[in-house]
C-alpha cells in the first residue's frame, strides 16, 4: 500500500508541473479521426507500404512500452483493438520528446503518424505529433486476471475492460446479441414498449421483491420482478405482439446463476399458444447463434451443445423418470413422492402440494442434466398460477420452461384469460403468503379487470438476457456477462 501511496505520489507530482509549465494534462480539443481497426483494415494485409502513406490520426491508452534511448516503442488501446506506435525524438521534436519521457503506462494520448512496418514486420505508426489527453493516477496492474483477482475484476470493471481484451469482447457480443433479438423481434411484427419498473403490485413472478417508498404520494412501491402483467394489459388493449427487453429485480441470493438485478425479454403473441412458442424460440435462439458465431454447434464450459433442430420435448414426470432414481408408480403416489424428495436432500413441509412436490424433485434430479436443448412441459397448475390450463388434464398447464447447459433458459406457456379462473388463483396465492410464503403472488384487482374487458387467447414468453449471453460467449458466471454485478460493501 506504501508503494502504491508512492507511485501515486510522484504521478500527481508529474500533473503539478505540466500545470506549472502551462499545460493542460487534460484537455478536450483532441479528435481522433481513425482506431487501430482503420489501420489494421488499410495496411493489415499490406507488406510493401508506398511511400508517403496516408496519415493516421488516433488516439488511446498507453498499455505498454519499450525505450531504446531517443526512441521509443509504445502499446496503445482504443475501443477497437491495440496498436504499435513508434516515438523518435527527432520526428516530434525534442521538447514533446521531453514530455513523451513522462508519460505513464495507463495515460492516454493522441497522436499522429503514418504506417509502417518494423524489421519483423509488424504494422505500426511512426509518430510525427503527440499529446497528453488524459494523466493516470493509478497505475494499472500487471496482472489483473485469476481466481484470486475475481471479486476485484467484478469490483474495478473499468480496470478489468483495459486490461483484459478478452472480457471487452464478452461484452460487445451481449450488445450484439441483444441487437440480434430486437431485430428478430421487429422483423416479426413484434412491437418493443417499456413498462413500469416500479410497481404498486409485484406480479408476473414467483419471486420476493425489492421495497421502496414514493414519498410524494406517500405510498410503497416495489421494484418489478416482471414486466409480465403489465404486457398483457396491452395486448387487451390491442397490441397483439409485443416485447420489452428490460431490467428485472428479485430479491434472492447470489450466486453463478443469480444476480438481485438482471435482463429478460419478455414477449407475448395474441392468437398463439406456447407451442407455437416452442418453435418460434428456436427460429429466434439459431438466427442469434449464426449471427454471431456462424453456428449451431457450440461449446460450453467444455461440453459440446448442439443446437440444431428440433430441439427435444420431455414433460416434467418423463424428465423425473429418465433421470430420478424412482419408478413411475412411486411418482403418481403423493406419499411416495414425498418421501424420495426426503431421500434426495430436499427440505419440504409436510403439507406440501403435490404439484409443488413434483416440481422441486425435477428441479433436483433433471434440471442439472439437460445439456443439451430441451423443452419441458406439463407442468403443475399449483405452481403455474398465470398459466392456462390443458384442456384435457387440469392437473397441469400448457406451459414449457427451456433448459440448456443444465439452466433454465426460458419460461413461456399460453395465457390465463379467465378472469374467474384468474382471480381463484391469485387467491389462493394470497393464502400461501399469508402462511409465509414469501414469493407468493399479490393480489391484482385492477389486472383482473383488465381480464374482464377480455383478452384474446394469448401465448407469452420470458427469455434470460444474461444467461443466453453466458451460453453463447462460454462465461461460467453470471457476473461474467454483467458489466456491474451486485457485491458485498467493499472492506478497506
Amino acid at each position: 500500500m506504501e508503494e502504491l501511496s508512492e507511485l501515486l505520489l510522484q504521478r500527481r507530482r508529474k500533473v503539478d508541473a505540466l500545470w506549472e509549465a502551462g499545460i493542460n494534462p487534460y484537455p478536450n480539443d483532441f479528435k481522433p479521426a481513425h482506431t487501430s481497426a482503420d489501420l489494421q483494415a488499410a495496411y493489415g494485409e499490406v507488406q510493401q507500404i508506398e511511400e508517403n502513406p496516408t496519415s493516421f490520426v488516433v488516439a488511446g491508452r498507453i498499455l505498454a512500452r519499450r525505450s531504446f534511448g531517443k526512441a521509443a516503442f509504445i502499446q496503445v488501446q482504443d475501443r477497437k483493438g491495440r496498436m504499435q506506435l513508434y516515438v523518435k525524438k527527432d520526428a516530434v521534436g525534442p521538447d514533446v520528446f521531453e514530455q513523451f519521457e513522462t508519460f505513464d503506462i495507463g495515460d492516454i494520448i493522441g497522436a499522429e503518424g503514418y504506417p509502417f512496418r518494423t524489421k519483423t514486420g509488424e504494422l505500426s505508426l511512426h509518430v510525427t505529433s503527440l499529446r497528453l489527453l488524459t494523466k493516470s493516477l493509478l497505475p494499472l496492474p500487471e496482472k489483473f486476471h485469476g481466481l484470486t483477482d475475481v471479486e476485484t475484476r467484478y469490483r474495478q470493471r473499468y480496470v478489468d475492460l483495459i486490461v483484459n481484451p478478452e472480457v471487452r469482447e464478452v461484452f460487445a457480443k451481449r450488445s450484439r446479441i441483444v441487437n440480434l433479438i430486437r431485430e428478430f423481434m421487429t422483423d416479426n411484427d413484434f412491437l418493443e414498449v417499456e413498462t413500469p419498473m416500479m410497481q404498486q403490485i409485484p406480479g408476473g413472478a414467483t419471486a420476493r421483491p425489492f421495497v421502496t417508498h414514493h414519498n410524494a404520494l406517500d405510498m410503497e412501491l416495489f421494484l418489478r420482478i416482471a414486466p409480465e402483467l403489465y404486457l398483457k394489459r396491452l395486448v387487451v388493449g390491442g397490441f397483439e405482439k409485443v416485447f420489452e427487453i428490460n431490467r428485472n429485480f428479485r430479491n434472492e441470493g447470489i450466486s453463478v446463476r443469480h444476480n438481485p438485478e438482471f435482463t429478460m425479454m419478455e414477449f407475448y403473441q395474441a392468437y398463439a399458444t406456447f407451442e407455437d412458442l416452442m418453435n418460434f424460440t428456436e427460429e429466434l435462439l439459431c438466427y442469434v447463434s449464426e449471427q454471431l458465431l456462424g453456428t449451431l454447434d457450440i461449446v460450453y464450459q467444455g461440453e459440446a451443445i448442439s443446437l440444431q433442430r428440433p430441439w427435444r420435448r420431455l414433460t416434467v414426470r418423463e424428465a423425473i423418470l429418465e433421470y430420478g432414481d424412482i419408478d413411475s408408480k412411486s411418482l403418481d403416489d403423493r406419499d411416495l413422492a414425498y418421501a424420495y424428495a426426503q431421500k434426495i436432500g430436499l427440505d419440504l413441509p409436510g403439507d406440501v402440494g403435490y404439484g409443488k412436490l413434483i416440481t422441486e424433485i425435477f428441479e433436483e434430479v433433471a434440471e442439472p442434466k439437460l445439456i443439451q436443448p430441451t423443452f419441458i412441459t406439463a407442468y403443475p397448475t399449483e405452481v403455474s398460477p398465470l398459466s392456462r390450463r390443458n384442456d384435457h388434464d387440469p392437473e397441469i398447464v400448457d406451459r414449457f420452461e427451456f433448459f440448456c447447459a443444465g439452466r433454465e433458459m426460458a419460461n413461456a406457456f399460453s395465457e390465463l384469460n379467465d378472469p374467474r379462473d384468474q382471480k381463484e388463483r391469485f387467491l389462493a396465492q394470497v393464502a400461501a403468503k399469508a402462511k409465509g410464503d414469501e414469493e407468493a403472488h399479490y393480489m391484482d384487482e385492477d389486472y383482473i379487470r383488465a381480464l374482464e374487458y377480455g383478452m384474446p387467447p394469448t401465448a407469452g414468453e420470458g427469455i434470460g438476457i444474461d444467461r443466453l449471453v453466458m451460453l453463447l460467449t462460454d462465461s461460467p458466471s453470471i457476473r461474467d456477462v454483467i458489466l456491474f454485478p451486485q457485491l458485498r460493501k467493499e472492506i478497506k
